[in-house]
């Protein structure tokens, strides 16, 4: 048995699913059953191997909560390209900006009147004085923790196990055994990143206190809870914990919430009055075009006006070209003023809860020991009993096998899901068939392999 699965029961359901698959798709697979000449292992992007699926799925088009393939399938989307379009595929407004700017040109180096008011925007949504924009999260927090360890001269940072915040090197460390050791699958790290990397388990409050003991953590960054693994929900008390901790030891706090904007309109630090030194927002802050941001508090702006005082110009490592472009101010504006908006929640909200509310009642019925957890408009049923509470434990929940068979069970009855953590996002142009036509197809598949 895996999970309250029988494995006989299990391999039969994804055979028989993957041979309805490769009859359904003739055109993906002519397209990309053997590859696609001029990319590596046949993807532009390696991560797209990850689905569960003989091939790929080329997708025709996509609009809203909908995306539609090659061969004519109309799919009801709550992957939302792994949170890139959390609040929907091509929002008016977007394409609207992209549509006005992209005739202006497209990036200067220079500021433009969006970059002017997206500035206070920001400033009023997320409550920290000031900004800067990159193009990925990855970036974002990799300038980020350079300027924290510039600011307070201290030379480490400290993770949670099971943490993700994108191409960052030193984040890539975990727990084994309760030693520290680099990440294993990360291609070519030749360092020992646990040189200046700390790592402890989310939630462990005592694991906090002895690492920042030293006064040698220059940031804590973390997610408000961790989502790129099975997800793990903050415990009472630890937030309140976390903040007091690293004010006394004058460590920073980074709050990385490319994932948790699904909780509010202000993410969950304004939800839960978090007051992070450093916020980063990635992938949804422009609609899908490459763009993120990170804020910081006026004390770190004056040790970075010391910093340029005291240190000859040169190569800062923070920034590049493409930068705050125009084309990123312009749909951010759009995403802040039109698309991410108190109504829009408030719709994402009951919808998620309706969804959560689904799933946990087939999974009630069939007896099964798994549970679900949700953040704002992200949910996921995690097959394992919850709720989780750390990073180790949600390592030890996956269960690729079982996870696997169920997505391409969905996919095959019109629902995407991510391929990653069995995560599913409503976004303001998701709809309450579309919700049900989920949990719908998550019951018939549960079933098929519970008997």
């Amino acid at each position: 048995m895996l999970r309250g699965i029988g494995r006989t029961r299990l391999a039969s359901l994804r055979a028989s699913e993957e041979e309805r698959y490769v009859r359904a798709h003739p055109r993906s697979r002519a397209l990309t059953g053997s590859g696609t000449s001029g990319y590596y292992a046949g993807v532009p992007l390696h991560w797209m191997l990850d689905w569960p699926l003989p091939f790929p799925l080329v997708v025709a088009t996509a609009h809203g909560a909908t995306l539609a393939d090659v061969d004519g399938h109309t799919l009801a989307d709550f992957c939302l390209g792994d949170t890139g379009a959390m609040f929907g595929h091509s929002p008016a407004p977007v394409v609207k900006a992209l549509i006005a700017q992209a005739s202006r040109g497209l990036a200067y180096m220079l500021p433009t009147e969006d970059a002017l008011v997206v500035g206070r925007l920001l400033t009023e949504r997320f409550a920290l004085p000031h900004w800067q924009v990159a193009t990925t999260a990855s970036d974002a927090n990799r300038f980020a923790l350079r300027l924290a360890r510039a600011v307070t001269r201290r030379p480490k940072i400290l993770v949670m196990n099971g943490c993700y915040h994108g191409a960052v090197d030193e984040t890539y460390v975990t727990l084994e055994d309760g030693r520290a050791r680099n990440r294993p699958g990360l291609i070519g790290q030749f360092v020992d990143l646990t040189a200046a990397t700390e790592v402890i388990e989310f939630n462990d409050v005592e694991a906090l206190e002895r690492a920042l003991a030293a006064r040698d953590v220059a940031c804590v960054i973390t997610e408000p809870v961790l989502t790129n693994c099975c997800m793990v929900l903050p415990a009472p008390g630890f937030h309140p914990a976390l903040r007091a901790l690293t004010r006394a030891t004058g460590t920073l706090l980074l709050i990385d919430e490319t994932h948790t904007i699904s909780t509010g309109p202000g993410g969950y630090s304004r939800a839960h009055g978090l007051d992070p030194d450093i916020f980063v927002l990635g992938k949804p802050i422009a609609g899908g075009v490459p763009t993120s941001v990170w804020g910081f508090t006026e004390a770190i702006a004056a040790g970075w006006d010391r910093i340029r005082r005291e240190e000859p110009a040169g190569h800062s490592g923070i920034g590049t070209t493409l930068s705050a472009n125009a084309l990123s101010m312009a749909t951010m504006r759009a995403m802040l003023t039109e698309v991410m908006t108190a109504a829009a929640y408030a719709h994402m909200d009951a919808l998620a809860r309706r969804l959560a509310a689904g799933l946990e009642a087939t999974i009630a019925r069939l007896g099964l020991p798994w549970h679900v957890a949700r953040v704002g408009a992200r949910i996921e049923f995690i097959c394992a009993p919850g709720p989780l509470r750390s990073g180790s434990e949600a390592i030890r929940a996956h269960a690729p096998e079982l996870e696997q068979a169920i997505h391409i069970g969905l996919l095959n009855r019109g629902c995407v899901i991510a391929p990653f953590n069995n995560m599913m996002l409503i976004c303001p142009a998701t709809t309450e068939a579309q919700v049900d036509q989920l949990v719908a197809a998550f019951a018939e598949v549960v079933g098929a392999l519970a008997g």
